[in-house]
């Protein structure tokens, strides 16, 4: 497991939300295409754009295709290949975020 990284400006509100989830067993930081992110039992749910800041979350195909119809989310594609159970989420607000990242980690432990 590594250290909680540096918060840059982009990055400080995901870890500020992030925090508490890393009490939680089995939690641990990681990387994911060379970033950090969070996993749990050793699969990833969250990371953030390190460039922008916005919220990366793992979860169900179905709750992923209801963000982007919502408008909520947007489709996670680096490289310009979607992953589909992966969305961006811009929106700076802290209770979404912190709902998505329990329901990313749920999902994420139960796999």
């Amino acid at each position: 497991m590594m250290d909680r990284p540096p918060p840059t400006p982009e990055t400080a509100f995901f870890w500020d939300i992030a925090e508490p989830l890393l009490t939680k067993p089995g939690t641990t930081i990681g990387t994911l295409m060379r970033f950090p992110c969070l996993r749990v039992n050793g699969n990833f749910f969250a990371t953030c754009d390190h460039r922008t800041g916005d919220l990366i979350v793992k979860l169900a195909r179905h709750r992923v295709a209801q963000l982007l119809v919502a408008g909520e989310g947007r489709p996670f594609a680096p490289a310009g290949r979607t992953f589909k159970e992966w969305a961006t989420i811009p929106d700076r607000d802290e209770a979404t975020w912190q709902a998505l990242l329990a329901e990313a980690w749920t999902h994420a432990r139960t796999r």
